[in-house]
C-alpha cells in the first residue's frame, strides 16, 4: 500500500497533481482541480481517456467545438484525442476529480 495525503503533492495552478508513477506506481494520473471562477485550462489533448468528477460549481466545457455547461454530479468521459478545455463559472469555485488513464500526465495544448 502507498499513502500520501492531498496537501503533499504538487500544487500546479488550480491543481493538486496525483502523478500515478511517482506514487506507488499507479496506472493513472489525477488532477485535484479547485478552479476559481474564470480559470480553468485553454484547449488540450491527450494520447488516452480521461474521466472528469464535478464535484462542486459549475463550468463551461468545450470538446472538440461543442460547447456544454456542467456542474455538480456530472461526469465526462473525454475520449483520447479530443480536443477539451473548461472555465469554473459562477460564484463559487469549480471543484472536480480528473483521471487520466495514464501513469503519467501527457498534454498537447493547442
Amino acid at each position: 500500500m502507498h499513502h500520501i495525503r492531498q496537501e503533499n503533492l504538487p500544487f500546479v495552478g488550480s491543481s493538486h497533481q496525483f502523478v500515478g508513477e511517482q506514487q506507488g506506481d499507479a496506472p493513472v494520473s489525477v488532477f485535484l482541480f479547485q478552479g476559481k471562477p474564470g480559470s480553468g485550462p485553454g484547449p488540450h489533448r491527450h494520447p488516452y481517456d480521461e474521466i472528469q468528477f464535478i464535484r462542486e460549481g459549475r463550468g463551461v466545457w468545450t470538446v472538440n467545438g461543442q460547447t456544454f455547461e456542467g456542474g455538480a454530479g456530472d461526469i465526462f468521459v473525454i475520449k483520447a484525442g479530443e480536443i477539451h478545455s473548461f472555465k469554473a463559472v459562477g460564484d463559487s469555485p469549480l471543484i472536480q476529480l480528473d483521471v487520466h488513464v495514464s501513469p503519467r500526465f501527457i498534454q498537447e495544448n493547442l
